[in-house]
């Protein structure tokens, strides 16, 4: 399954204009500022905005374009809005219920008891939805939207009404669909924890424009881009586990050009993992370490050297196809004599595992 769009959408303080798609079984985050225009673009992808202009694609099918436009209930969507819309007269089950029914059955991909049973609802069915908490009705949300088997998934910032507690929750629930289902998802936010947990793409908006896109793990690395200049500027490597020594509580994840060691037993062998690594983690050494505490130690060459403020320094580093980010002081760049192109070693003093 493939989606692709070409909008154009006129609003008083800006027009937008983005071009975006997406494959199967990728999340494509669209990412940017309140008021940059991400919803705005959601709800035209869904139909909601008649005019909007442009032309739509689903598998080929046209959904829209300059002699046709398809409503939204014509369009094979599955949609989560920030707010639980929720039937209040309706118990979860059948909410659930009430969106399958909406499609033709000769569409239907997705059975109601594999979704139940994947977003862990069974105990919920028959409770009514105004008792549930907030974590609890994305979840149903979740499930009335894959229930209609949609070709494409859009979520428009599914965590803003979810507490801090439940968000990782709902975030490995999203995986889990993601995995399971193959399906397509544009998921919109301003939270770039979400994104580089899940997302596959990043089309990052400023003002009604695509300001970059690409892949995540490669955008969040830009220092032309703002995402480094954030407290937690990260590096992003999607990783495989191949090995671990169990008597020791670790786990070897293998990427393009090295692994990580973490301590982490619970992983099982060739498991996908994505991490993350803090650019405030990773400190610098001219040589390597003949004995220290720290086991992940790679040999890097210093690419690029950005400024932040008087005291900070952003170091992008390469590691064979891979990059890694350092924040050191500039009394440090200024005693190891730090040059672009130099090779030197970074030490990598945490791994976070994010999914």
């Amino acid at each position: 399954m493939s989606f692709k769009a070409s909008l154009q959408i006129s609003r008083p303080q800006f027009d937008i204009h983005v071009k975006i798609a997406a494959s199967a079984g990728e999340v494509t985050a669209i990412f940017g500022p309140s008021g940059c225009g991400k919803t705005s673009l959601l709800r035209a992808v869904a139909g909601l905005d008649s005019k909007a202009t442009g032309t739509v694609e689903m598998n080929g099918e046209i959904w829209q374009n300059h002699t046709m436009f398809r409503p939204t209930h014509q369009r094979d969507i599955g949609f989560v809005f920030q707010e639980a819309s929720l039937l209040p007269h309706l118990n979860v089950m059948q909410n659930i219920e009430y969106a399958s029914k909406r499609q033709a059955k000769h569409k239907k991909r997705i059975s109601l008891e594999h979704v139940i049973n994947l977003l862990e609802l069974s105990p919920l069915l028959k409770q009514s939805v105004e008792n549930l908490s907030g974590g609890e009705k994305q979840r149903v949300c979740l499930a009335r939207a894959i229930a209609t088997s949609p070709a494409l998934l859009l979520l428009d910032e599914p965590l803003a009404a979810v507490d801090t507690v439940h968000k990782q929750e709902i975030l490995h629930y999203i995986q889990s669909l993601k995995n399971d289902f193959n399906i397509p998802m544009l998921y919109v936010s301003h939270a770039i924890n979400e994104v580089a947990q899940l997302s596959d793409r990043l089309l990052l908006m400023e003002k009604g424009q695509v300001r970059a896109e690409g892949l995540t793990a490669d955008l969040l690395s830009q220092t032309n881009l703002p995402f480094v200049a954030q407290q937690d500027a990260a590096a992003v490597f999607d990783t495989v586990v191949r090995k671990q020594e169990a008597h020791y509580g670790l786990s070897y994840l293998t990427f393009d050009s090295g692994q990580f060691i973490v301590t982490e037993s619970d992983l099982a062998v060739q498991q996908r993992v994505r991490v993350q690594v803090l650019a405030r983690d990773v400190s610098i050494t001219l040589s390597q370490p003949a004995q220290s505490s720290i086991l992940n130690i790679f040999p890097v060459t210093i690419e690029s050297i950005t400024p932040q403020g008087i005291a900070k320094q952003l170091l992008r580093l390469r590691i064979g196809q891979q990059i890694l980010l350092s924040r050191i002081t500039s009394k440090s760049l200024e005693d190891l004599s730090l040059r672009v192109g130099s090779q030197v070693f970074a030490q990598v003093k945490a791994v976070s595992l994010l999914n």
